[in-house]
């Protein structure tokens, strides 16, 4: 399979890329800095570029199996109309070069789903966090209205573990503790499974230990 990583060089997104590979797929990372990423790959291809550049955006796609996004602000405390503008970029070329599968991580704490995050996520991450969540926000709607083939991912408060493989996944799952956490280990290899196994079309799972 072909796969886009868009976010590829960030923490989660890094996850994403070195899983996908595992698997046996080819895999493109699409970048601002390709310094950033320090795995090579003779499946794995690297392109420099900003979502904001819809040309840009539309090449990468084109001819690709599927998409994932790890993308998330620069900082968690301010709005990145960026960020927004590059998955109404992505949504469009995907659109416009018939490349239906999306899978986008989001965040737990969106209104939505913040009740079953556990007592910091649904009263503090608010609170502290309401500029991230609000770009989260404002990119489901976005999708949702496509007319892709779309699976939002939206994993509790990430963590540097190593991936256990051992989780709660699912459009009901909750949390029983007080913070619900998650490795970006895991949440990248739960995407990498739920593109494989073709789960959760127009669902949006949640993820959480």
């Amino acid at each position: 399979m072909k796969i886009l990583i868009f976010g590829a060089s960030g923490k989660t997104g890094q996850h994403l890329v070195s899983q996908a590979l595992e698997k046996g797929n080819f895999v493109t990372a699409f970048v601002r800095n390709p310094e950033k990423i320090n795995l090579r790959d003779e499946n794995l291809e690297i392109i420099q570029g900003n979502v904001t550049d819809y040309k840009k955006v539309e090449e990468a796609i084109s001819g690709q199996d599927a998409i994932l996004s790890a993308l998330g602000a620069s900082s968690p405390f301010t709005f990145d109309q960026s960020v927004v503008d590059g998955i109404a970029n992505i949504i469009k070329a995907m659109e416009s070069q018939n490349v239906k599968r999306l899978i986008y991580m989001s965040f737990i704490g969106v209104k939505e789903s913040r009740e079953a995050g556990g007592f910091i996520i649904k009263y503090i991450a608010p609170q502290i966090l309401s500029t991230e969540i609000a770009g989260h926000e404002a990119r489901e709607k976005m999708i949702e209205r496509s007319h892709l083939l779309w699976t939002i991912v939206r994993p509790a408060t990430l963590t540097n573990g190593k991936q256990k493989g051992n989780y709660k996944s699912g459009e009901e799952t909750a949390s029983s503790g007080f913070p619900a956490t998650i490795s970006r280990a895991d949440v990248g290899g739960f995407m990498i499974q739920v593109l494989i196994e073709n789960k959760f079309i127009h669902k949006k799972p949640r993820i959480m230990y």
